[in-house]
């Protein structure tokens, strides 16, 4: 019988990313406590560097609070536009090196290497990576090297700031037992605090007791924390390729040269991709509009942009997509677009003041949406083009 090979998963972290990609454009700033946050009162922490740290600033504090910590605090707004091209640019680094890989985040990535082994050091071919990335980027990066995603994860956050660490198979529970329970990924605030409560503090403590007595005290989560605690885990890597995409089209019954029509139609289709991001937890960095004519020619346009989640800049590149493809005079026989360059929403970047009111607008729109259908309300309903 053939035995399966041992796997091999790399986990990759752009160290305090937006607050890097602010010190390569800003040299002076090293060295100094930074923040990346805006400047609304209620604002609070996107990123912090390293020295911000050291005052007990944390990514989600309040601004104000940051401050008070910190009275020399240097606040900046952020630039999105560039941390999404620097982001692209660590992508494109990785596809060209890696055989199956995940953009996590807009600053996390997985990499399956399993069976790699068979033809060279992996640990030296993910040194080498990082190497690569930080010599053409000049971003620091760290990575954690492990048997399965969760170990991976927790190694790059022991690595941190700019650091690798390698867990050996066989290695895992050595690796695993000292560290305190809320260093498993997904223990929160609330789930440490019950833990604490049953005398779990360690990641051993959990280890050491009854899979009976921890589904009984914590349900079938409990099981599954159980199960982490002994170093399982079974999620792969989820590869991250174009095709991943979110779009809608539509075939009118009667072809139309009505522009004012079709940009109607191409709003409504903006907000259902839109609203079909958010509830995925999604955000894209690319929007493709196509358009068919009646004698079944089709051309698309494709334009990448910041990662958003937002319909207002969905729906703005959108109609420049349509003017620059539509050919004037000309009769539509299908309309549609699509969301691609997908990855999950990157936990700091809705942190931004900026957005901050948007994004509780987006919320109260979509719980309207999800009671009452995605069409129910929407710019397009009460809006020309």
């Amino acid at each position: 019988m053939t035995k399966d090979p041992i796997r091999w998963i790399a986990h990759f972290d752009l160290d305090s990313f937006f607050v890097s990609v602010e010190l390569l454009r800003n040299p002076e700033l090293r060295g100094k406590p930074v923040i990346v946050g805006g400047s609304s009162d209620r604002g609070v922490v996107s990123a912090c560097s390293y020295e911000a740290r050291k005052y007990g600033i944390h990514s989600a504090m309040p601004i104000k609070q940051a401050l008070r910590l910190c009275p020399t605090l240097i606040n900046l707004p952020g630039t999105r536009a560039e941390y999404s091209r620097y982001s692209r640019w660590v992508t494109n680094i990785m596809a060209a090196q890696a055989p199956i890989f995940e953009k996590a985040s807009i600053d996390e990535f997985y990499l399956d290497l399993t069976g790699m082994d068979t033809y060279f050091s992996v640990f030296e071919w993910t040194c080498a990576l990082r190497a690569r990335i930080m010599e053409e980027t000049g971003l620091p990066i760290s990575f954690g090297l492990a048997p399965n995603k969760m170990l991976a994860k927790m190694a790059t956050n022991q690595a941190k700031p700019n650091g690798f660490r390698w867990v050996q198979y066989g290695e895992e529970q050595a690796f695993l037992d000292p560290q305190p329970i809320n260093a498993i990924p997904g223990v929160g605030e609330e789930t440490h605090k019950k833990l604490l409560g049953l005398g779990i503090a360690t990641i051993q403590d959990l280890r050491l007791m009854k899979r009976e007595m921890v589904q009984r005290f914590l349900g079938n989560n409990g099981v599954d924390l159980w199960e982490k605690a002994h170093g399982i885990h079974r999620r792969t890597v989820d590869t991250y390729h174009e095709a991943k995409s979110i779009s809608t089209e539509q075939t009118f019954e009667t072809n139309t040269t009505d522009v004012d029509w079709l940009l109607k139609r191409l709003l409504q289709m903006a907000e259902k991709v839109g609203y079909e991001l958010r509830q995925d937890n999604k955000m894209t960095g690319c929007v493709t509009v196509k358009i068919r004519y009646p004698d079944f020619e089709t051309t698309s346009k494709q334009s990448s942009i910041p990662y958003t989640f937002y319909d207002d800049e969905i729906i703005e590149v959108s109609k420049q997509l349509f003017h620059k493809l539509y050919r004037p005079g000309m009769p539509v026989r299908l309309l549609g677009i699509r969301l691609s360059e997908l990855t999950d929403e990157a936990k700091q970047t809705n942190l931004f003041s900026d957005t901050k009111k948007k994004d509780e607008l987006y919320k109260a729109i979509d719980q309207v949406k999800g009671r009452f259908g995605k069409n129910f309300i929407g710019k397009a309903r009460g809006q020309e083009g």
